[in-house]
Parts: structure tokens; sequence; C-alpha cells
């Protein structure tokens, strides 16, 4: 059964980082585009970062520019988003999602992906 399994949420005061954990379990999360999408109370789901089978990298949150950045660990079957100088507005239950449709793009879009976790939530407050 293929599940993605998110943590690393929590409260944190703004200006602090936090690192989200993207487990991958009953396949190999390589052969997968990954996106980390958020959703806060009221607003869409929208997409953050995505890493592409191949590697490569696309920002769809021009909000998060130079804060968040998102890496691939074959080894422990996960993907990372390191969250830095977070801002109150970063509040979301952050999500990852798969999608096997490219080699070399990943999409922003939520319907794009088959699979998903069950989220994990960021608060930031001080």
């Amino acid at each position: 059964q293929l599940q993605l399994v998110e943590s690393g949420g929590g409260l944190v005061q703004p200006g602090g980082s936090l690192r989200l954990s993207c487990v991958a379990s009953g396949f190999t999360l390589s052969t997968y585009s990954i996106g980390w999408f958020r959703q806060a109370p009221g607003k869409e789901r929208e997409g953050v970062l995505c890493i592409s089978r191949s590697g490569d990298i696309t920002n769809y949150a021009d909000s998060v520019k130079g804060r968040f950045t998102i890496s691939r660990d074959n080894a422990k079957n996960t993907v990372f988003l390191q969250m830095n100088s977070l801002k109150p507005e970063d509040t979301a239950v952050y999500y990852c999602a798969a999608d096997r449709s490219a080699w070399n793009y990943c999409s922003g879009y939520p319907r794009t992906y088959e699979y998903w976790g069950q989220g994990t939530q960021v608060t930031v407050s001080s």
C-alpha cells in the first residue's frame, strides 16, 4: 500500500525554523515527483515547493522564496521541507503528495497528485 506520512510540524515563534519530513512507504519516493502543499483555514490548498523525479525543483509560492527549501534523501525515502524565518502567515496544515506523471516537471496543482499524506500542522505565533 502506497503511503505518505508527514511529520515535524508544531508551534514556533515568528522568525523560527522547522523541518518537515515526508516519508514514503510502499514505493520508492524518487520515482515520483513530490510536492509540498499547505492549506490555511478558509483558504484553498496551495502549492509551495516541489521536486520532480529528475530532481528539478519548482517554487510555486512567491511568499516563501528565500526562506523554504525542498530536498530529497533517497536512502531514507524521504523528502524534506526546510522552513526558515517563519511568519504568522505561514500557519497552515502542510501536506506532501506524490505524482508520477512527468519526469522533469512537477506541478503546483493539487489535482495533479495521486497520493497524499494526512498533513501536519504548522503554527507560527508568539
